[in-house]
Order: structure tokens, then sequence, then C-alpha cells
């Protein structure tokens, strides 16, 4: 799409779930992107939608917190600083629901002895008739809302949808009717922003239930992946989204860097069932969540032509982040930096399609810095040799190519990358 703008571009944000590797990976991303893009500015953009894990990057963006500021909250160890995110607050139990729950017992035994349940009829039945006791969350979530506040209540920064200066909508699912509720539209603004995010990323059976204004709230994913229409339909030059999880391509594999994953090279990753019943769940769920974001996103294609949209995840050939842990916290640095330099990989790779599609929003790529094969986000462990920087000059080489040919003759019309 090739057009001239008489206003500044309207550039929207939306980031979807994907568990603390989810927010890893959006966090490694964005600090690439917001390096290696000039003319765009991550905490000055028109609207910010965030789904579950990308409900906390969106909220702080909104707030005014960098991506740099990101990665030094959540994933830099610094626990002995006052606004760092401590994992263990997502590993505390949920003592709360335990007890409650477990206050129902003796009324629902008695319950069943009485109607004749207990002790003739089956033990499922028994068993149902003591479900309600049980817990619908094995952790709990609260401190997220307490220490949201807490980061937001910082000067420059506000917990109230009304007063940030950008629109930001935090996505979560009515649990009684499983409709969609976008917290910080009308309606639904009044909402504190950190109850908002605790809300959107309450996984059902690890968090209980968010109960806001006497109803209760889950994950948002769990009707879509990212929610981008959200900002779509208010009017956006530029649509950027993020997503953190894709099915993992075993038949192309490449080795893995990581020396400490169970697949570690020099042996070749295996077939996804040879990983047991963990590596199939993973496949299934994430082909299943990413397949309903690419028919989202064909579908905002055509309902929204006049938005260019760009897509950013990882490479579905790239074991790495496939083999890691999705609720993993321990291997954060080394995931992050994985996620900021397999973007910086994307945007070198794909730079000739990039310079027409950002260069209508007055986006370009700053060459220079993408080109330097010395960048990091976290300190490396030790320095890349001349071969590898050899092979990494020749890949991005071998790919503007690509990319260049596929520009100069598009097909059927469609996106070059």
């Amino acid at each position: 799409m090739t057009r001239q703008k008489a206003h500044a571009p309207k550039i929207a944000l939306a980031l979807a779930g994907g568990g603390p590797l989810g927010a890893i990976y959006e966090i490694g991303a964005l600090c690439a992107l917001q390096e290696s893009l000039q003319g765009i500015d991550f905490n000055r953009l028109q609207h910010y939608v965030g789904v579950s894990a990308g409900s906390f990057i969106a909220a702080g963006l909104a707030n005014g917190v960098t991506p740099r500021q990101l990665f030094s909250l959540f994933i830099e160890d610094r626990k002995h600083q006052a606004e760092a995110f401590d994992p263990a607050w997502l590993l505390r139990p949920a003592f709360g629901e335990f007890f409650s729950r477990g206050l129902l017992v003796p009324g629902l035994l008695l319950a069943g002895t009485w109607q004749g349940t207990l002790g003739r009829k089956s033990l499922m039945r028994a068993l149902e008739y003591l479900s309600p006791s049980l817990p619908t969350g094995v952790f709990s979530n609260d401190q997220i809302d307490i220490e949201l506040a807490r980061l937001f209540a910082k000067p420059g920064r506000s917990n109230d949808f009304r007063q940030l200066k950008s629109r930001l909508t935090l996505v979560a699912t009515h649990l009684d009717s499983c409709q969609t509720v976008a917290f910080g539209r009308p309606g639904w603004d009044h909402v504190p922003i950190s109850k908002a995010v605790q809300a959107s990323a309450a996984l059902p059976g690890l968090f209980p239930p968010v109960e806001i204004d006497g109803q209760h709230f889950v994950d948002g994913a769990l009707i879509k992946t990212m929610h981008a229409s959200i900002a779509l339909e208010e009017g956006v030059d530029l649509m950027l989204c993020i997503n953190p999880l894709v099915p993992f391509d075993a038949s192309k594999r490449q080795a893995t860097t990581e020396p400490n994953t169970p697949w570690a090279a020099p042996e070749p990753i295996p077939r996804i069932a040879d990983g047991g019943l963990p590596a199939v769940l993973s496949q299934t769920f994430r082909s299943l969540i990413h397949s309903r974001l690419i028919l989202g996103l064909k579908s905002y294609q055509q309902a929204y032509p006049n938005t260019d949209i760009l897509l950013i995840e990882p490479d579905h050939r790239d074991p790495e982040l496939y083999l890691a842990n999705t609720f993993s916290y321990s291997q954060r640095r080394h995931l992050a930096e994985h996620a900021y330099q397999q973007t910086r990989q994307l945007l070198r790779s794909n730079q000739a399609g990039l310079v027409t599609q950002l260069g209508d929003h007055g986006i370009t790529l700053n060459h220079a810095l993408l080109d330097d094969t010395s960048r990091h986000l976290c300190r490396p462990q030790r320095e890349p040799t001349r071969v590898s920087h050899a092979l990494t000059k020749l890949h991005t080489t071998l790919n503007t190519l690509n990319q260049v040919v596929q520009v100069a003759a598009p097909k059927n019309g469609q996106p070059t990358w």
C-alpha cells in the first residue's frame, strides 16, 4: 500500500498472551523494535491492546514505561530494587481460595448424605456433589493488582484508564457469559488498570477468576488470541501485532544455541512425539491459538484495507523458545536476549519489504544499528567469533536479495512478507 499522509500516522499496538515466556519475548522484541525503527515512539502510540501476559506490557507502555525499563523491571534480577518484578508473586498458593472452598465440604457432604448420594451411588456421583469445593485456581494472582497499583502510582503514571494520554484496552473474558470485556472502554474504564491486568491474565485452572463489580473474569485469550480489531475499528494507519507463541516446525528444524536445554545441539531436535505428552500438548495449544490468529489477521486485511498490518512473531523453525517452559522464569535473561536478536534478524531479513511498508508512515530502519552484530540486550557470556559475524552478514545479504526479488515481482497482489 503506497500513499502519502497529510497527518501524523495513527499507530496501534496489539500484544497477545503466552504466560511469562510470552511477556519475556514481547519485551525483547519491543527493545529491538524501539531502537531499530526510527520515527516511532512506543510510548506515544494511538492505542494499546493487551491480552493476558500482553496486558502487563501494554499497561506499562501506555504509562510511559519504555521497553528498556520494562526489561529492567521484569527481566533483570533486581530484587533489591523497589520496582523490580518478582516472579515468586505468581507462585504463591491461593490459600484464600483453598480455605473458602474447604468451608463448603461439610455442607456438601451433609446434602449428599441426606439425598442418599453417598454410600449407594457411584463414587463419580459423590465427587460431582463435592465439585463446588474444589479450588478454581492453584496460585493466587492478587499480588499482580497490588504491585502494579504501586508501580502506576509513581509520578507521571496512572492506574486510571481515563487519565492516560493514549488509549489502553485490556481484554478479559466474562466467565458467566463467555463474552469479551474490554477494560478501558466506556462502561469499564472505571476499573483500575492493575485490576484489569489481573483479570486479563487469570488463566483458568492456574489462577482463580477475578471478581470485579460482583462479576467474575478470566483470561482474555479464551475468545481471541490478540483482539486487534478493537483498535482497528477506531481507525488506525498502522497496526503492529506481536505474538509470542507459534507452533514449532520440527520438519525443518534448526540447531538450538542454548547448551542447557533438554534437546541441545549437537543432537538434532527430535520429533514432537518424542517429547512425550507435554510436548504434544504444547504443540496442540500453540497450533490452536496460532490458527485463530492467522484467520483473524486475514479477516482484518479484508475488513480494513486501508490499514497496514505488521505481525512480529518467532521463527517457526527456531527451537529456542519452543523448548522453553511457557511458565518458566529461570532463563528469562537468555530468552529476552534471544527474542531481541531474533527480532533484529527478522528486520534485517525483511528490510526490503519493510522499507516500503513502514516508509508510508514515516518510519525508517536504522540500518547501521541493525548491521551492528555487537549489540546485545543482555551482557553476552561470550564474544561472537569472526565466523559467526561472517555467517550473520551472509545470511542477511541472502535474505535481502530474496526480498528485493519478491518486491520487484509480487505474486497475485499478496504482501511480500
